[in-house]
């Protein structure tokens, strides 16, 4: 693995309400992202429109979608901020404000 990814109490408290075959995929497209980091495109990372630095990775499994909010942090660290489960065409406002504020966190955190 090239890049570290760390997981926020969100995050995690996310992926482990979902059901085992979706927790798979989601652990398999976070191992994408250790992978290959800044290099992963469509349709597994989409940037997030409005909010500088904050990206979503992408997961579905048959008809079912989640997508957990992630940005950059320190060369080769993700941090996972957050998660939801997709049911409109549009991402809810109130999901990419909320990954928005634990990301301020974090980098607040760090000055």
């Amino acid at each position: 693995m090239n890049y570290d990814v760390q997981l926020l109490e969100p995050a995690v408290e996310f992926i482990l309400s979902q059901d085992f075959k979706m927790q798979a995929k989601i652990q398999r497209t976070i191992g994408l992202l250790e992978e290959f980091g800044n290099t992963l495109r469509e349709p597994h990372v989409k940037k997030i429109q409005g909010v500088e630095g904050l990206y979503e990775l992408r997961v579905k499994l048959a008809t079912n979608i989640c997508r957990l909010f992630f940005f950059q942090y320190k060369g080769r660290v993700y941090v996972v901020t957050s998660g939801f489960v997709k049911k409109e065409d549009k991402t809810n406002p109130r999901e990419i404000d909320r990954a928005t504020k634990l990301m301020k966190q974090v980098l607040q955190g760090d000055e």
